[in-house]
Parts: C-alpha cells; structure tokens; sequence
C-alpha cells in the first residue's frame, strides 16, 4: 500500500458482480465472460441496448429498485439461463458498468495507456447515453493512507474492495503482474467443524480435497452441526496431505464418493473459514450461501465444541 500514489495509480470501486466483454460489430453482439463463454442470451435487455460498434470490458450487475446495485444474488438469478421471461427481466433488469475500453469502431486500442483509454472510455459512454451502460466512477484518493480508509469502509455493500490500475499500463490479456490489482475488504471469518469431504479433480484426484463445513445450532433443545458451506482451496500442498490423512482416519460413514467425518462436541476438526459474504438461499438446508468460501487456517488445537 504504501507505494499506490495518485500519480501512478488509478483507483476504481469493485463492485460485486460478474467481469464481462461486451463486444459489438454490425448485427453481432455478444456478451462474454472472463472464460469466454457466451451469456448473452440470458441478458437480452442488454444486447438490444447496443448500438455501437466496439468492445468494453465492465461489470455486468443487477439495478436495484432504487437505482442503485442489487446484490449479487439477483444477479445469480438471471445467470446459466438461455431464456428470460419478460416478468424476470423487469424483475432484475440487468447493465454494464464500463471499466474500459478496448476496440471503438474498429480501432484498436489496447495499446494505450490507461489513462488515455480512460478518456476515450468516457468519451465513449457519456456521448451515447445508453440505458444499459454506465461508467465506472474513478475513486479519488491523495495517499495510501486514505485509500486503505476507503477500501475498509466503502459506501455500499455490493462493492468488494477496490481496483488499482496503472496508468502507464496497457491493456493486455490473462493476468499480467504489476499493471492492475484487486485489493479487496478483509474478509469475514468464522470457525466451523469439518463435516464431509470428497476426492478432488485432475492432480488432486487421489486426495480429500473438497470440504463441507458446519456451524452449530440449537434444535428442539439440542445443540447439532448444520451444514453452512463447502470449500477446496486456501492451503497448501502440505496441509491437504494432513488433511487427507485425517479424512481417512476418521471416516465413519460413506456415500458415494462423500465421507461423513466425525464431527461431534467431542471430536472434530475446525476450520478457520473466510467468506466475502452470505445471503438467504431456501437450496441450502442452512437458509444461506456464503461467497467465496475458503479455509484461511486449519485450527488442529481448537475444540469442536468451541465452534462457532
């Protein structure tokens, strides 16, 4: 942190959606996401918006009732879906906040430096007046100091954190280091006790790998575990050797490829859990989903009772 200086640095909300591409060229436009898949049939609202001939990178997010931005969760609703009915549509209609800006009409931008595609991006946005695209509002900031301040305590709790973007750097693909960084809200933690686990894939495929964790809570007078969420990565090579190895030795129960693991008041294993939020979900047997769950610590010297 203390070397993001505004001179070098340009600072953006992250807000809690999904990164898209939206690209237009004649008759095709397509929205894709960050593994190129294609979604645009799920967003019509926003294809029939276009009427440029470019490609933006942006957020794709939920307008609230009140003109703000829904959770995510009202974005989940519309996702993996090849058709949308009209009453959906005006239920949770959908827009692009634009970070950047990539081709415009045919010219290729990326090569630019941040700073003069940020010019071009707003030129770009605010000319059209699109009812489905808006422009990612810069954060201003004159240290380090104050920008950690905001990333802490941003103003709405759909945005994650902040992004820091070079203005030097050009647009290139995949993940190149040193040119832009997220840099999130500390996460919230909690401790859980491990409670099933199944083999992973591809070169984890001979090890326990993937985690159902729980929390305990009182019913019809007694204290049980409840399933809260699920977990494969956050430690390393060597902690998912013990870990495997404690999954073997107290497997009590199978189904399946699924191993039920002791977990009692007076045996278990806890897991320091990190999670970037939770929402009320009627699929889970919990009534919640947490966001991007992730083992931050295996707690080998902390009793399950003591879970929270």
């Amino acid at each position: 942190p203390d070397r993001i200086t505004p001179s070098e640095f340009a600072a953006e909300w992250k807000w809690d959606g999904i990164r898209v591409q939206l690209a237009a060229a004649g008759d095709t436009r397509r929205i894709y996401t960050r593994t190129g898949d294609d979604i645009s049939l799920a967003f019509p609202d926003v294809i029939e918006s276009i009427d440029f001939s470019g490609t933006l990178d942006g957020e794709l997010l939920i307008r609230s009732p009140g003109g703000g931005v829904a959770a995510f969760n009202e974005l989940q609703q519309r996702l993996n879906r090849k058709a949308v009915s009209g009453r959906e549509l005006a239920a949770r209609p959908a827009f692009i906040r634009a970070y950047d800006i990539l081709l415009d009409d045919g010219e290729d931008l990326r090569g630019l430096t941040f700073a003069k595609r940020r010019k071009r991006l707003e030129t770009f946005v605010v000319s059209r007046h699109l009812p489905r695209l808006d422009l990612s509002p810069l954060v201003p900031f004159t240290s380090s100091a104050e920008l950690e301040g905001l990333r802490c305590s941003p103003p709405t709790p759909e945005i994650e954190g902040l992004m820091l973007k070079r203005w030097d750097a050009p647009y290139i693909a995949g993940r190149p280091a040193g040119l832009w960084y997220k840099w999130k809200k500390d996460p919230f933690l909690l401790d859980a006790v491990l409670m099933y686990a199944q083999r992973g894939h591809g070169r984890r495929s001979s090890y326990h790998s993937d985690f159902t964790f729980g929390l305990w809570r009182t019913r019809d007078g007694a204290e049980e575990l409840t399933p809260v969420g699920k977990a494969y990565f956050g430690f390393t090579d060597e902690e998912l050797l013990l870990l495997d190895k404690y999954v073997r030795d107290n497997t009590f129960e199978r189904f399946g490829p699924v191993r039920s693991v002791v977990a009692n008041r007076d045996k278990g294993l806890v897991l320091e859990v990190a999670f970037d939020g939770v929402q009320r979900s009627p699929r889970h047997k919990s009534g919640v989903a947490m966001r991007f769950p992730r083992i931050h610590r295996i707690r080998w010297d902390k009793p399950a009772a003591d879970a929270d």
